[in-house]
C-alpha cells in the first residue's frame, strides 16, 4: 500500500530459527518497536528449525507473553529457506519481511525497506553497507550470489539478503512448489520482476558462530544452480562442442602430418593426454546431468519440503479468528 494513500501497511515478520533461545528475548524487544512504528496490524512468525536447545521453549513463553508472536516448530532441521516457506505460507498480514534470528540485521531498519517497497516495489532487499565475514566466506557468498544471478536472471541477485520484504501476494506464484530443494529469493522471481535492494546496518553476532561454512554455501550454490537453472546443462554442452572441435584439429593435424611428412604423431604421453582429456569432459558431463536425474528423483519420492510438529497461536488459544 503506498505511503501516500495514509494507510499503514500490516506486516508480518517471519524468522527461522536455529539455536537462539537466549538470543530471541532482545530480538521481539526490539522487533516490537520497530514494527509498531510502521504498522498497525503486525506479527511475528518464528519457526524453530530443529533447533538443538531450548529455542522452541523460548518461542513458547513468547507467545505467551506477547499475543503478537506465534511460534511453528518443525520436526527437523529442513534448511533456512524450508524454514522461511513455511513462516511465508502461514503469513497474514499483506506485507512479509524476512530476517535472521541473530540481531545481524537490526529491527529498527525494516522501515527502510518498507518505504522502499512504497515506492512501486514487490521485493526490497536490505544488503549490509559493510560485509563482517573472511575471505573464505566472502568468497563463497560470491558464488551463491553469482548463482543466484543466473538462476534469478535479475541484477539485484548481487544484493540479495536474508532481510526482505515483499507482498505477500506474490506467495501465490510458488503455492504449489513442494520440492525439498528451496530457495526464496528465486521462487519469488516467479511472482515479479520488480526487484530492489537497499543498503542497511548490519550489527555483529550476538552469539554464537554462523552455520554457513564455506562448505556448506558451496553446496548451496551448487543447489542453485542445478534446482533452477539449466546453466550446468549449457555448460556441458559448450564444453562438448568445445572438445569436439580440439579432437576435429587434432585429426586434421595428424593426418596432415602423415600426407605431407609420411610420418605419424610419435608418443603415448600425447596420446594418454587426449584421451584423459576427453575421457574428463564425458565424466563431466555425466555429473552434471547424474545431479538433474537426482532432483528428479527425489521429486518423485515425494520428500517434504518441511513437517509441522506443533504450533504456538496466542489467537488460537483464545478462540480468536485470524486477522
Amino acid at each position: 500500500m503506498p505511503a501516500s494513500s495514509g494507510i499503514r501497511p500490516s506486516v508480518s515478520a517471519v524468522i527461522p530459527v536455529y539455536g537462539s533461545g537466549m538470543i530471541l528475548p532482545s530480538l521481539i524487544g526490539r522487533l516490537g518497536p520497530a514494527l509498531a512504528s510502521v504498522a498497525d496490524r503486525y506479527e511475528v512468525v518464528l519457526v524453530n528449525d530443529g533447533s538443538p536447545d531450548d529455542s522452541w521453549k523460548a518461542i513458547e513463553g513468547l507467545s505467551r507473553s506477547f499475543p503478537w508472536v506465534r511460534g511453528i516448530d518443525l520436526m527437523r532441521n529442513y534448511g533456512q529457506h524450508n524454514a522461511l516457506l513455511c513462516g511465508i505460507r502461514a503469513a497474514r498480514y499483506d506485507t512479509i519481511v524476512t530476517l535472521d534470528d541473530d540481531l545481524q540485521h537490526p529491527p529498527e531498519e525494516i522501515p527502510k525497506l518498507l518505504a522502499k517497497l512504497d515506492e512501486g516495489f514487490e521485493v526490497v532487499y536490505g544488503f549490509p553497507e559493510r560485509e563482517q565475514h573472511g575471505l573464505l566466506r566472502d568468497i563463497a557468498s560470491g558464488m551463491v550470489k553469482l548463482a543466484l544471478q543466473k538462476s534469478m536472471g535479475a541484477e539485484t541477485a548481487r544484493h540479495v539478503s536474508a532481510l526482505r520484504a515483499f507482498r505477500t501476494r506474490t506467495r501465490e506464484a510458488f503455492a504449489g512448489y513442494h520440492s525439498p530443494f528451496v530457495s526464496i529469493d528465486v521462487v519469488l522471481t516467479w511472482a515479479t520482476t520488480r526487484f530492489a535492494a537497499i543498503p542497511v546496518r548490519h550489527d555483529p553476532r550476538r552469539a554464537g558462530a554462523s552455520r554457513y561454512t564455506f562448505r556448506m554455501l558451496f553446496r548451496h550454490a551448487m543447489n542453485l544452480m542445478t534446482g533452477f537453472s539449466i546453466l550446468p546443462l549449457q555448460i556441458a554442452n559448450v564444453l562438448g562442442f568445445l572438445c569436439t572441435g580440439f579432437g576435429a584439429c587434432i585429426l586434421v593435424y595428424v593426418v596432415g602430418r602423415y600426407l605431407l611428412r609420411g610420418t605419424s604423431v610419435p608418443g603415448f604421453p600425447f596420446l594418454a593426454s587426449i584421451i584423459a582429456i576427453f575421457s574428463g569432459t564425458q565424466l563431466l558431463a555425466l555429473g552434471i546431468m547424474g545431479e538433474y536425474l537426482a532432483r528428479m528423483h527425489f521429486r518423485l519420492m515425494e520428500r517434504p519440503t518441511y513437517t509441522i510438529r506443533e504450533e504456538a497461536d496466542p489467537k488460537a488459544r483464545c478462540g480468536d479468528e485470524p486477522a
